[in-house]
């Protein structure tokens, strides 16, 4: 019985673990911007199930000449990182909601010291497809 306690513990602490490495990880965006995952939430406003990737970059500076590459960004992070993190079964979201921002901050809190853009997509066919939000 100890062995069992001590097993189902062992493979607790490797699941905590895996998760903390995963909030560590960086990805390289195309524009060369390094980005962070904050933190992954879930909701369902009136139209669905939405995923909500919050990713943050403390090198992040919006700038006419940032805003051309960011919609690529969001995109990129929406099917290279987001999509694969999807349930396999279950309900599956109506919208992929990508954020990037300069620091990580708390979620529907205005913080006037946060740069922070968001982009809304539609997952069809493994693509992300770009809404008006």
């Amino acid at each position: 019985m100890r062995r069992a306690g001590r097993a189902v513990a062992i493979c607790a602490a490797l699941v905590l673990a895996r998760g903390a490495a995963a909030q560590e990880e960086t990805l390289l965006l195309p524009s060369g911007l390094e980005v962070r995952l904050q933190e992954v939430l879930t909701d369902r406003p009136g139209d669905g199930l939405v995923y909500r990737f919050r990713f943050y970059a403390e090198d992040f500076v919006l700038s006419d000449a940032v805003l051309e590459s960011v919609l690529a960004d969001l995109t990129w992070l929406c099917e290279r990182y987001a999509l694969s993190r999807l349930p396999v079964i279950g309900p599956q979201p109506s919208r992929i909601v990508i954020s990037l921002a300069d620091k990580p901050s708390e979620f529907g809190v205005y913080d006037p010291d946060v740069i922070q853009v968001f982009e809304s997509f539609s997952p069809q066919g493994g693509a992300c497809v770009w809404e008006l939000y």
